[in-house]
């Protein structure tokens, strides 16, 4: 968005006698000219926007507009200077973050409440602010089946703070369709991919439908390194299970996702994916950063496990191979089918056929 400031001076020039008589003869001469060339536009009903663009386009090359008067014999110009001012950058920390807040489970929600309460989000889940320009334009990347519960809290909380924020964000959840094996890594590789048509997002932050941030000073972008960004989880005790651990939340920015070819396509059931792509940023000369403890606190919706969801038991000898399988497996080789696409309130909702396991 741009505002025209609009700031008016006033520049009086003393003109001898002969010197006025010729400025008076001008500006008659001037304004006969002017009068004549509208005159025959109108009588021939000829559209005057060619005219109006031609002011328009004058005045922007020149950065100002005059308007000549004569008073006591001087000849007063006012100059309109017509400024036009970028919006500025968004401040690197927002003034509007809350801090630490409550983050509960058993409350109602409802979709046209939450669309209610967040009116400047536009049709898609996108967001922009107004007053200023976002640093990164982020793209909130979910992998999703049968979660239609927990996508309503998570949308809930999560629009007030990405807006606190101040993201130029968007919202695509990407769903599995039909009932086979979930493939958490190759729907997240998906969504990098189908948000890209959509918008020149710059950072990649994919995450659980079931984790929420207990403060928005966790900021959802992206940084120098691959960020893991629910770094503290009530179910593990507000700590990580081990240190290499790169699961639930995490946001990558295109070069670091480019660099380790995306993520793997061939973890169909639950775990190793996430200890994968740990093992391509290791091996690519990246390292994980994250969050303190107490700012990268995030609570889980407890559930039970998902149908077709069961542990992969290939997946330590995937892991075993991932430094040889990594420049092969990934957003190189993704192969899928859009089923739908359908734009919401609150979020953009992207079916899709990923194909069936290796038998």
């Amino acid at each position: 968005m741009k505002e025209s400031l609009i700031s008016v001076s006033k520049v009086t020039v003393a003109l001898p006698g002969a010197s006025l008589q010729r400025a008076c003869k001008f500006l008659v001469v001037f304004c006969a000219l002017h009068l004549s060339v509208v005159l025959i536009y109108y009588l021939s009903g000829a559209n005057f926007d060619i005219l109006q663009y031609f002011r328009r386009n004058q005045q922007s090359q020149l950065g100002y507009a005059q308007n000549y008067t004569i008073s006591n014999g001087k000849l007063t110009a006012e100059i309109s200077t017509i400024a036009k001012e970028e919006l500025k950058n968004c401040p690197k920390t927002s003034p509007l973050l809350l801090g630490p807040q409550n983050i509960v489970f058993s409350i109602h929600v409802d979709l046209e409440d939450i669309r209610k309460t967040n009116p400047d989000v536009t049709e898609g889940g996108c967001y922009r602010p107004k007053n200023c320009k976002a640093l990164q334009k982020v793209a909130i990347i979910i992998p999703f089946r049968n979660r239609d519960d927990h996508l309503k809290y998570w949308l809930h909380y999560m629009h007030p703070i990405l807006q606190r924020q101040q993201l130029d964000y968007g919202v695509y959840v990407i769903n599995q369709d039909g009932e086979k094996t979930f493939n958490r890594a190759k729907l997240l590789n998906i969504g990098y991919v189908e948000s890209l048509k959509e918008y020149a997002y710059d950072c990649f932050v994919f995450s659980d439908v079931d984790l929420i941030p207990m403060d928005d000073r966790n900021t959802y972008t992206c940084f120098s390194q691959p960020r893991h960004l629910s770094a503290a989880m009530d179910k593990f005790g507000f700590g990580l299970p081990y240190n290499q651990y790169f699961g639930g939340v995490s946001a990558l920015s295109m070069k670091q996702f480019l660099k380790i070819n995306g993520f793997p396509n061939n973890y169909w059931g639950w775990g190793g994916e996430d200890d994968d792509i740990y093992n391509r940023i290791a091996s690519r000369d990246m390292y994980i950063s994250r969050p303190d403890t107490l700012t990268g606190r995030c609570r889980m919706i407890r559930h039970n496990k998902d149908n077709k969801n069961d542990p992969n038991p290939q997946r330590f000898d995937l892991l075993a191979h991932t430094r040889q399988t990594m420049n092969s497996d990934g957003i190189n080789s993704l192969s899928y089918k859009v089923v739908s696409t359908k734009k919401f309130p609150l979020y953009t909702y992207i079916t899709v056929d990923i194909g069936l396991p290796p038998s």
